[in-house]
């Protein structure tokens, strides 16, 4: 053990709990224990020091300044640490020591981290920036009630330097435009939302970036759903997934979006459909976190749509060996795609089953890229993390880049948007890839695809 001041035993204390719904999740003393558990494991361990600034600011403080004794760490500096943290979730992919691979240390440092915002916001509340960020649905409501202008305004220098000053938004973050309508209207238009649950083999959680800003990605899922003969179905008013509220640790705010979602899905669930989820960190929440995060009472639903939900091309590709299975590709986007695996992805162990599907058409062999791109939710969005997120996802860009692929692809939109700031390349949805394969459409015309930087 590193610690000077006295063994730290790597055992789970009594302090441990990864549950909301446990009296002790919410006891301080007890969090601070398994806090300098996990620091004493993860110093001796230093596997996960490339994911994130929390553990080389860890390991650095714990070096350089404290000979190894993980008890002289101060508030401020454990503040720190954690905050670091984006979630990407990728610590407890790679960690040995977790839950998920029944080691008896159960370390989960990401979650360790959750439990540590939710105390800090029932403490201190969330600040402004918290709330805008952690409601995409209200700002995708206020942006298409100004007509457009909210647009118009986030390209102005000005104006991106008072949201800087007033929500702690970047002035150079690359943000998405707001449609000028949902996708739950273009849905609702063209017959997709029944009252019927009875016929539905999906039915689709588009998540709220699909719904406010690329509602095209929804279409063309359904698009290849329906080339595939897949009865899909919509839902009105499905609300965000909760992960941006998580992020700050406002679990109330989370508790209300998951409950709306799972209630809205639970007979469509009960009719044997399954959920499937554009956006991989929706599946994820889904799949893996409701079912802690949510009342008791909701937790027996959770897990009936945790086994029920999976990616679109996940879907698809179980579906392969049936005869409905439609490889009648008219165009390709050639030999070479660059493939980015988001980590929202790999935290769910189930495969990139959208890589796999491009290999589907003809002649295209992927290239995959497995590097955290940094995004991670609201982390690059922010002023203080801006900077660092493009640090952090150097190594997928230069991967990208090196594949020398016209065509790049992501199952993660907002990993689209990072791609296309610090790459110049705007990789698309593997679900858009197909459609426009199905459709016969040139690859070499999206300016999205071709203003690659040097």
């Amino acid at each position: 053990m590193s610690n000077q001041g006295g063994r730290i035993s790597y055992l789970p204390t009594d302090g441990l709990s990864y549950d909301p719904g446990e009296a002790k999740y919410w006891d301080k003393g007890a969090l601070k224990k398994e806090i300098t558990r996990a620091f004493e494991i993860c110093h001796g361990c230093r596997m996960c020091f490339k994911y994130c600034d929390s553990f080389p600011n860890l390991f650095s403080l714990l070096d350089n300044k404290y000979e190894g004794d993980v008890s002289l760490l101060n508030e401020t500096e454990t503040a720190g640490i954690m905050d670091a943290c984006f979630q990407c979730k990728l610590c407890e992919v790679q960690c040995p020591y977790t839950p998920r691979d029944n080691h008896e240390f159960k370390l989960d440092f990401p979650k360790l981290v959750h439990r540590y915002q939710a105390q800090r916001h029932r403490d201190e509340g969330g600040t402004l920036r918290d709330s805008f960020l952690g409601n995409p649905d209200l700002a995708g409501s206020l942006s298409r009630a100004s007509l457009g202008m909210a647009n118009t305004m986030n390209k102005v220098a000005l104006h991106r330097w008072f949201m800087e000053k007033v929500l702690g938004i970047h002035r150079d973050k690359l943000l998405p435009d707001f449609s000028d309508s949902t996708f739950e209207s273009w849905a609702d238009s063209q017959g997709f939302i029944s009252t019927e649950t009875e016929n539905c083999e999906v039915i689709l959680f588009q998540t709220c970036y699909v719904q406010n800003n690329e509602p095209e990605i929804g279409r063309d899922t359904i698009e290849v759903m329906q080339r595939n003969k897949v009865r899909v179905q919509c839902e009105r008013g499905l609300q965000c997934c909760g992960m941006p509220r998580w992020e700050s640790g406002d679990l109330d705010g989370l508790r209300r979006q998951a409950e709306v979602n799972l209630k809205k899905l639970e007979p469509y669930v009960d009719n044997g459909a399954k959920v499937v989820a554009i956006n991989p960190t929706c599946s994820m929440m889904f799949r893996r976190e409701y079912g802690e995060l949510v009342s008791a009472e909701l937790r027996p639903l959770a897990q009936k749509v945790a086994s029920a939900t999976m990616d679109p091309s996940e879907f698809l590709w179980s579906i392969r060996d049936q005869e409905r299975f439609n490889t009648d590709f008219k165009s390709s986007p050639g030999s070479s795609v660059g493939y980015h695996a988001p980590c929202h992805l790999r935290a769910q162990a189930v495969g990139f089953k959208g890589r796999d599907l491009l290999r589907k058409i003809q002649g295209v062999v992927p290239k995959t890229v497995m590097e955290c791109c940094g995004h991670d939710g609201t982390y690059a969005m922010k002023v203080e993390s801006f900077e660092s997120s493009g640090k952090i996802g150097k190594k997928a860009f230069d991967g990208m880049k090196a594949s020398d692929s016209e065509v790049w692809a992501t199952d993660c939109p907002l990993a689209a948007i990072q791609f296309k700031q610090f790459a110049g390349v705007k990789p698309m949805h593997p679900m858009t890839i197909l459609a426009k394969a199905y459709r016969g459409e040139s690859f070499t015309s999206s300016e999205d695809q071709k203003e690659k930087k040097e």
